[in-house]
């Protein structure tokens, strides 16, 4: 299997933030980061273009979600920025994820949000009024997305399993909630490792703090490399 980069949540407040921690990587090192709300809303689309130059892949993580028209429109704006990934909202429907399979193009990958990692399937019914299991309301999700062409969903890892096999392997599942062993589960609450989520099966995975506010993040970069690719540690 070739190997893979794990995706680098870049969750700072500006720019400046980003280019210290950046500095930290050798040139040569080409890195996978996340782009999220707040460093695109502090630092705009400069901060992607920045981060395209120095030859790292954009994963920007803005979750539309929105009017199929104002949806497509937006893609087709972050289209132009170079991103390698970009994501909505499940829940905005099928016309709204054709919409933004549109506005983006074929080139980079499209994922759908099903419920986010920090939901509990208390807080989905309570909040949202989904009287489902979590379950089956990230399957319902995934089906819809696949329905609408994109790549493929963003879910727990204890989610993969079940979606390969209503969806096929070539479905994506991306999976943030990533902790290395040892690490705090902070504000997530369906978190596995790098290496078992490997083993479920996801094809990416995101990993914030525990690199990002590591004493040395190279080195906490490279330990969850090795075990998203089990290699020896």
């Amino acid at each position: 299997m070739r190997e893979k980069r794990p995706i680098i949540a870049l969750d700072f407040p500006n720019a400046e933030s980003v280019k210290a921690f950046l500095k930290l990587f050798p040139a040569e090192e080409k890195l996978f980061v996340k782009i999220g709300m707040e460093l695109y809303y502090s630092a705009g689309p400069d901060i992607v273009r920045y981060v395209k130059d120095l030859g790292h892949s954009v994963f920007l993580d803005l979750k539309l979600h929105d009017i199929p028209n104002t949806v497509k429109s937006a893609m087709a704006v972050l289209a132009e920025l170079g991103v390698d990934m970009a994501n909505v909202h499940a829940a905005g429907g099928v016309e709204m994820m054709k919409a933004a399979r549109e506005g983006l193009g074929q080139g980079p990958k499209l994922l759908a949000v099903t419920q986010l990692t920090s939901t509990s399937e208390e807080q989905m019914r309570a909040d949202q009024n989904i009287q489902t299991t979590l379950a089956e309301s990230v399957s319902h999700y995934a089906q819809k997305t696949n329905l609408a062409g994109l790549d493929g969903i963003v879910c727990s890892a204890h989610e993969v399993v079940a979606i390969k096999q209503v969806l096929g392997e070539e479905f994506l599942c991306l999976t943030p909630g990533i902790r290395p062993i040892g690490s705090s589960e902070g504000d997530q609450k369906r978190v596995v490792t790098p290496n078992q989520a490997r083993s479920i099966g996801s094809d990416y995975i995101v990993v914030g703090r525990p690199i990002t506010q590591a004493q040395d993040p190279l080195n906490a970069y490279y330990a969850v490399y090795k075990s998203w690719n089990d290699l020896d540690v």
